[in-house]
């Protein structure tokens, strides 16, 4: 698709990799309703950019947005799937001095799979039924998957869903390719956003000492990727790591 032919969702849109994503589609002439829980991060976007408070791990707050995106745009055909949160920490540890056993908190697990998985499946329920709905013809989704998808020492819930999301990245292209939708997925690694950097600093300082390009990515890498699925009308159902070579 021509991304000035676009009308698109973007979540997290309020900073980082989201606003990025938004600022580049506005600037290449597609229509963009950005979306996301910081009201004062969207209010920082480019004149010209829709935003609206999003809350995805809401689903009556999601089933409200896709509406209200649709109504303002005048149609919708595609999606970047991007809203994300941390809530790090070892399953099981033990505390070295005590040698008491400390577990990862119900409440964390349940907040990261809220808004990475079943935030972001949703998302995407809503949008397809939408263009379904519709007739719209063509479509296409974009997940924002991570590096992290392989395993990845103290995200046990990020990795679940974000293996979840590439997973699903293939399954849905099976399922809406017969409604002309393609689903694409990019897996960042080391990105440089306000995300990464509330990361431990020993924990950052090791990924970045590990990376073959020898430098953290920026935002605008992980847009390339984005770019490619939503233009390549030949490309569905995979999962493209942008990661600088990074292996966890």
């Amino acid at each position: 698709m021509n991304l000035k032919d676009l009308k698109i969702i973007v979540t997290g849109g309020a900073q980082g990799m989201g606003a990025h994503f938004a600022k580049r589609l506005h600037e290449a002439g597609a229509q963009v309703c950005a979306g996301d829980i910081n009201e004062a991060g969207l209010a920082g976007l480019p004149q010209g950019i829709h935003r609206r408070k999003l809350n995805v791990a809401d689903e009556a707050d999601i089933v409200s947005f896709v509406a209200w995106a649709h109504g303002t745009m005048g149609g919708l055909n595609a999606l970047v799937n991007n809203a994300g949160i941390l809530r790090d920490g070892l399953l099981v540890k033990k505390d070295k001095e005590t040698g008491q056993v400390k577990k990862l908190p119900t409440e964390q697990w349940n907040q990261v799979i809220a808004v990475n998985l079943t935030g972001a499946t949703l998302m995407v329920r809503e949008v397809v039924a939408k263009m379904v709905e519709t007739n719209q013809r063509p479509g296409v989704i974009v997940n924002m998957s991570s590096l992290a998808r392989h395993g990845n020492r103290g995200q046990s819930n990020y990795v679940a869903a974000k293996a979840a999301l590439a997973a699903n990245t293939v399954t849905w292209a099976r399922e809406f390719g017969p409604f002309g939708i393609r689903v694409g997925a990019i897996a960042p690694g080391m990105i440089e956003t306000p995300m990464t950097q509330g990361m431990n600093q020993k924990a950052r300082d090791a990924l970045v000492a590990a990376v073959p390009v020898n430098r953290i990515g920026v935002p605008e890498d992980i847009w390339l990727g984005v770019k490619f699925v939503l233009e390549c009308d030949y490309f569905t159902g995979k999962t493209i790591d942008i990661d600088g070579g990074l292996s966890m």
